[in-house]
């Protein structure tokens, strides 16, 4: 995928001599002891990384990490002390102050935990205040907007008042007016931390079902690690305005930096984040269609189990084949292919712990992973019971 947002170094300094603190820190630095010594305040500190487009990039820390700094300087709400920050591969850090308005208009848009609304004006005026300073005439603004609001969820409630609203209404009117205009990039901070948790779930689905739908690249802020592995592609974990990791929600659960990181992540669902892929294993037995049932039992024997998957020239799933069955075959003179259970439980290496629990019950054998009817692997109960644990 290509790059869209690349941060380089970047930092943010709050105070009278900002550059010269920023040349004093050393890599590990005291936070509260440059603020008592120095009365400044370091936002963020030489922040690295990448965001692929299309993506949703979260970035989560408890309060005072940095994570709220460092997206409004994305945006250059807040300038950078030091590093450069790269959308489509230019520097928007030496923007010219014209140049940065065209951006924020055109390809970047936000959404606040606060929603930000205009409350004197309607919801459809609320959500087309972005296109109508731009330069839009009235009509394509307004036809814009109503597009937006039928796709969050709110056709119908173009001319109430903003003081009509529930909270989660007012989030997703402040959501309809970021994508009217249509911006390659959505930076969220807190976006949904004001709301109760039945709306804030809603909320998340809703922005899941709108990425599939529109592909933005989001930058996601939350202190929520459930929130964080729930909707982002990849995660950034902030601890005293630095990064300490990033990766796939997967990625950090199994194989955490440092015991910061494994204190953050105590009290994941472990089974709502961890997908088949994580604790497949490759069958020890494997038989080829074209194999006879006394090969079958040979391999069986072999391999220490009373059963077998079944595959054909082309390692596609083709069933699974018992000692018992097999017993029976030679008895009776059938071939491998007369025999052998075709209604094999069958998932995609994607799906996740949880909803593979109660396909385990049912099965009185390993679960196959495949993808496009390749067999890439099997799943035994107690790898599921571990990640239980």
């Amino acid at each position: 995928m290509a790059v869209k947002i690349s941060v380089q170094h970047v930092s943010k300094i709050f105070g009278s001599k900002p550059l010269k603190i920023l040349q004093d820190l050393t890599a590990h630095f005291d936070k509260s002891l440059v603020m008592k010594e120095t009365q400044h305040v370091v936002g963020v500190h030489d922040a690295t990384f990448e965001v692929n487009e299309g993506e949703i990039f979260v970035i989560i820390g408890l309060s005072g990490s940095g994570k709220s700094t460092l997206i409004r300087c994305l945006n250059l709400l807040h300038r950078p002390t030091g590093g450069e920050i790269l959308i489509d591969g230019q520097n928007i850090c030496d923007f010219s102050p014209k140049k940065l308005r065209e951006l924020r208009r055109h390809q970047i848009a936000m959404v606040f935990q606060n929603f930000a609304l205009l409350s004197h004006k309607s919801v459809l005026e609320n959500v087309s205040y972005g296109l109508t300073i731009r330069g839009e005439v009235k009509a394509a603004s307004q036809f814009k907007a109503r597009q937006m609001l039928l796709m969050v969820g709110l056709d119908g409630y173009e001319n109430e008042p903003i003081s009509a609203l529930s909270g989660g209404m007012k989030q997703r009117v402040g959501l309809a007016r970021a994508l009217a205009n249509d911006p390659e990039i959505l930076l969220m901070d807190e976006a949904f931390s004001a709301l109760d948790p039945i709306v804030r779930r809603e909320m998340q689905f809703e922005l899941l079902k709108l990425q599939q739908q529109l592909r933005k690249t989001i930058v996601f802020i939350t202190h929520d690690i459930q929130e964080a592995f729930k909707i982002g592609d990849r995660v950034a974990i902030m601890k005293d305005s630095k990064i300490v990791q990033i990766g796939s929600p997967e990625e950090i659960l199994t194989k955490p930096a440092d015991e910061y990181v494994e204190r953050f992540i105590t009290g994941v669902d472990r089974t709502q984040i961890l997908t088949v892929r994580s604790i497949m294993v490759v069958p020890s037995c494997l038989i080829q269609m074209r194999s006879g049932p006394n090969m079958a039992i040979q391999e069986m024997k072999r391999n220490g189990v009373s059963s077998a998957f079944v595959i054909d020239h082309d390692l596609k799933l083709s069933g699974l084949v018992t000692l018992q069955d097999a017993l029976k075959a030679i008895a009776e003179k059938l071939s491998l292919a007369e025999i052998i259970n075709r209604e094999v439980i069958q998932v995609e290496p994607s799906t996740t712990v949880s909803d593979l629990v109660p396909l385990a019950a049912q099965s009185a054998y390993p679960i196959a992973v495949t993808e496009e009817g390749r067999l890439l692997g099997i799943v035994t109960k107690v790898a599921i019971l571990s990640t239980l644990g």
